[in-house]
Formats: structure tokens, C-alpha cells, sequence
């Protein structure tokens, strides 16, 4: 079998390896790939590997010797899978690999806003520490986590695991879920998403993007937010109107936020977002610890030793 990586920098950067793959034939790997070279590149491929390279409807008409696809993340937006699906090819993708790692950063996001911690670090850089009247040094107010709501807009894994670090800081936990009630957790709270705007201290994003919620994030949401709110994005960029999130930034309508994604990754330089007031933005690395990243490389050998045996292929998106 020829396979062939089409992006495989962002996944392994050099500290893991793809050496598994030999086990399924020859294999290319490529740290990058232009949507202008993508058929050259994969002519002779069985089965490609990709990233956030777009897999489009007319590429695998292209690429008549494709029989398996294997998306090195979890959503699979970047695949026609129709397409796929028409033409009898195998989609996989990478389910729940980084849980943990993308709930860590929410809470890194979130204990930077309410600890300032990076604030504190510039201010002990810049000597403020070092000249104060006392032995600590306040300039802002700080915020205790405990008894706060916290507001999970979506409840899948990562959802749950935020839930689960929530409750070790003491906090109360709300949701809005398409989930049945019975089967939320006792103590988590469903909520309409009006209901979840108003009450909640902190609200994250753990939905899959779609035509139905692209930009749920905009000025008439924000305004039924508390103004001390906080808001975490960990999930789509397209979630959030940046336009409109810069602007109640700017204007105190809520007091800050966390976001590791952005609407175009990476952001063009006039994204309103990167200049806008309390916004502390991380480059789309949530997922990207050594562990998750491992756990990925995993799954994709797992993938391909389910679909190369002629097993059941667990994670077929395409079935």
C-alpha cells in the first residue's frame, strides 16, 4: 500500500515518529502541503493522511486508486465524505484523543483571566514587585473560582472533563445540551442557552461547528451575558462573530476572553480579536500536548491495522 502524509508537521514536529506506518507499506510524509499539489502528490497514494488539508469531492474524483482516508483529527469537516462515501472509500477519523488536553487549556485560560497570572508576570518583569511598599504587590482584583457557575455549551468528552475539573475547584456546573437530562450527571444543571447567558460566571465552547450555530457568539448573546462573565473557546472559531466579541471587549459588556481558535487559523493580521481589550488568545494548541498528540499517531495506526485486516473499522466516518 502506498500512503501518503499530507501535513504531518502540526501532529509530529520531530518529537515522535511515523515509523508504525511500515507496517502497512511505503509511505511519503510531507510537513506541508498547497491545495495546488495535493493530486500530484497523492497520484499514486491508497491511502492519504490529512490534516486541515481539504480532501474535496473533485480531488478524489482525481485519485482513482484511493480506498482509505484518514483524518489526523477529530472533526471531519476537511473531507467530502459524500464523496467519499459515493466511491466506496474509507474515512477515519481520530475521536476523543485529546479530552484532557483541551480541557487542561480551558482552565489554563481560565486561571490566567481570574489570577491574571500573565499580568503579574510582566509586573514582577518590569520591576513593579521589586519597588513596593509591601511584601506582596496588587494592582488588580482577583477572583476565586470556588462557588462560581461555570456554563458547558455542549457535553461530549471534553464537556465532561471540564465538568470534573469544575467540581474539583468547587464550582457549580450548568449545561446546554441536545443530552437527555437523564443522562447528565446528578449535579450539572440543564439549561436553555438564554438561561445558561444569564447565569453563568464562565462560559465554554465544547459544540461542533454547523450552519445552525455558526456565529452563536454575537452581540445579542453577549448582551444577555452578566458584564463580569467570562467567556472560553476551545472549540470552533466560527463559533464566535469576532467583530462582535471585539466590540463587547472593548465597550465592558463582558470582562474577558479565552480563546485558543479563531475564525481563520492562522488570523489574518487585521482580525479585530488580536488587539481587542482582555482577550488573551493561544494559537490553536490545546490538543497539541506530546501525550494527545501520541494518542493520535496511535489511533491512525490503529485505523489503518483495522482497515489493512479487513475488520470493522471503528472510526469509518464514511459508513
Amino acid at each position: 500500500m502506498e500512503i501518503v502524509v499530507f501535513d504531518g508537521y502540526a501532529v509530529n514536529p520531530g518529537d515522535l515518529n511515523w515509523e508504525g506506518l511500515k507496517e502497512f507499506g511505503n509511505y511519503t510524509i510531507y510537513d506541508r502541503t498547497k491545495p495546488e499539489e495535493v493530486i500530484e502528490r497523492a497520484k499514486n497514494a491508497d491511502a492519504i493522511l490529512t490534516n486541515k488539508v481539504f480532501i474535496t469531492d473533485k480531488t478524489i474524483e482525481a485519485l482513482p486508486k484511493l480506498k482509505y482516508i484518514g483524518i489526523l483529527s477529530t472533526g471531519y469537516n476537511t473531507v467530502d465524505i459524500q464523496a467519499a462515501r459515493k466511491r466506496n472509500i474509507v474515512v477515519t477519523n481520530i475521536p476523543a484523543y485529546s479530552t484532557n488536553s483541551v480541557a487542561q487549556m480551558v482552565f489554563a485560560h481560565i486561571l490566567n483571566i481570574t489570577q491574571r497570572v500573565a499580568h503579574y508576570n510582566k509586573e514582577v518583569r518590569e520591576g513593579k514587585w521589586t519597588k513596593s511598599d509591601d511584601f506582596c504587590f496588587v494592582d488588580t482584583p482577583l477572583i476565586e473560582l470556588t462557588g462560581l457557575k461555570i456554563g458547558i455549551i455542549g457535553y461530549g468528552n471534553i464537556g465532561q472533563a471540564v465538568t470534573r475539573i469544575a467540581w474539583g475547584f468547587g464550582m457549580k456546573v450548568c449545561t446546554y445540551s441536545h443530552k437527555s437530562w437523564l443522562q447528565l450527571p446528578r449535579d450539572v444543571e440543564q439549561l436553555s442557552l438564554d438561561e445558561l447567558y444569564a447565569q453563568s460566571d464562565i462560559i465554554t465552547l465544547h459544540c461542533p461547528l454547523d450552519d445552525k450555530n455558526r456565529g452563536m457568539i454575537n452581540a445579542q448573546s453577549l448582551k444577555k451575558m452578566k458584564h463580569s462573565a467570562i467567556l472560553i473557546n476551545t472549540g470552533r472559531g466560527g463559533l464566535i462573530n469576532e467583530q462582535d466579541l471585539t466590540d463587547a471587549l472593548n465597550n465592558d459588556v463582558i470582562t474577558a476572553a479565552g480563546l485558543d481558535v479563531l475564525s481563520t487559523e492562522p488570523p489574518m493580521a487585521d482580525n479585530p480579536l488580536l488587539t481587542a481589550k482582555n482577550c488573551y488568545i493561544t494559537p490553536h494548541i490545546s490538543w497539541a500536548t506530546k501525550e494527545a498528540r501520541n494518542r493520535l499517531i496511535n489511533t491512525v495506526m490503529e485505523n489503518l491495522r483495522q482497515f489493512t485486516g479487513g475488520d470493522k473499522v471503528k472510526n469509518n466516518v464514511a459508513k
